[in-house]
């Protein structure tokens, strides 16, 4: 069957835009502070002016590392601001790497979560790998979801549970975990635990608590196939998205395809963008493939 590739962006955004881009790079609005850093994809020129770029907040210069580099800031800018997506409260910052807390192009993503955690009308437990700053956990516990939040860097979990606090959601049922996710899962596997619901956003390279390397396209594999060890058999849905270069969203499809193939539901690949608001350009973020129950999606 032929697979259509999507492009799925995420319009709801009120403390977030994509400027401009061009030149190997994005100009971006977060919250009231602007920031260009480094997109390889943005390969056309910039429809801003030189003035404009010159007015952001902050440049980020990467050096050779993975997402590693110096923030430059031309203007103050807090640690930490608050940012605010359709009732939820984030904790946006500027660190060691160029990313800020917050993928704004998976918005598209929280809201489908939601979206299906409402429409399963029954108890829907939800592990979340790789959580990093949770925006994923949050959207699906307010639906109702009871949520296990993995990712390997403490200094990450505990920003997620920040986010918690600020959204107002300390009493919902979120299990906050910080652990290697191969390892995870295997646990999870030999106590029979089951997720009706599954989110994956696995980092091309990283390294778990105790040093583990994780390297995306070695791994996959064998993520796929311990995962499919703890699906409920009522599962609801599972979200891939991968920010890695050198793979196509055709790649991670029949990743996913073959996880749950033995099941019926229905299958959504693509990539996630964002839109400029200068030309109307679409910069692509990452690629994605999502699957949901057939029963889930009839009550939508």
């Amino acid at each position: 069957m032929p697979i259509e590739i999507k492009l799925l962006s995420s319009p709801g955004w009120e403390d977030y835009e994509l400027v401009d881009s061009g030149n190997g790079a994005k100009l971006e609005r977060f919250g009231p502070y602007t920031f260009a850093r480094p997109d390889h994809q943005a390969v056309w020129r910039p429809a801003k002016t030189e003035k404009v770029w010159g007015a952001a907040h902050g440049i980020f210069h990467p050096t050779g590392e993975e997402s590693g580099g110096r923030w430059e800031f031309k203007k103050p800018v807090p640690a930490a601001w608050q940012m605010h997506y359709k009732g939820l409260a984030l904790w946006a910052r500027t660190g060691g790497s160029r990313h800020l807390g917050i993928f704004p192009e998976q918005a598209a993503h929280w809201d489908w979560i939601e979206g299906q955690v409402r429409a399963a009308q029954q108890p829907v437990r939800v592990l979340n790998l790789f959580g990093y700053t949770g925006v994923a956990t949050l959207a699906a516990a307010r639906a109702g979801a009871q949520v296990t939040h993995v990712d390997a860097s403490k200094k990450t979990v505990a920003q997620a549970r920040e986010n918690q606090a600020l959204s107002g959601l300390d009493d919902r049922p979120i299990r906050w975990i910080v652990d290697d996710a191969l390892k995870f899962i295997r646990r999870e596997a030999r106590r029979n635990a089951f997720y009706e619901g599954l989110i994956l956003d696995p980092p091309k390279f990283g390294r778990g608590p105790k040093g583990e390397v994780w390297e995306l396209f070695e791994a996959l594999p064998s993520l796929l196939d311990e995962c499919r060890a703890i699906l409920s058999k009522s599962l609801k849905f599972v979200v891939f998205t991968a920010y890695a270069i050198r793979a196509s969203a055709l790649t991670i499809h029949y990743a996913l395809d073959e996880m749950v193939s033995d099941r019926r539901g229905n299958q959504e690949t693509g990539e996630l963008v964002t839109v400029e608001r200068s030309a109307g350009r679409m910069l692509s973020n990452a690629i994605y493939t999502r699957w949901a129950n057939e029963a889930a999606g009839e009550q939508e």
